[in-house]
């Protein structure tokens, strides 16, 4: 699974789902499903989110590993 850090870094900037969802182009809706983990974002995606946070994308997200399951 991949995690990410979307939910606390839009909360450290003051940004609603809808502010992340325009910067990077995708629906609210998108933005939703990868903060819940029912969707993984494609590397191009992944990599546009990281940027608008000015951040890179391993600051963003990291990959569990399966023993932490």
């Amino acid at each position: 699974m991949i995690r990410n850090r979307i939910k606390v870094l839009r909360a450290e900037r003051d940004w609603t789902q809808a502010d992340l969802a325009e910067k990077v182009a995708i629906s609210r809706q998108a933005v939703v499903s990868i903060e819940k983990y029912k969707y993984t974002p494609s590397l191009e995606l992944a990599f546009n989110i990281a940027n608008a946070f000015g951040l890179s994308v391993h600051d963003v997200f990291e990959q569990e590993e399966k023993g932490d399951e």
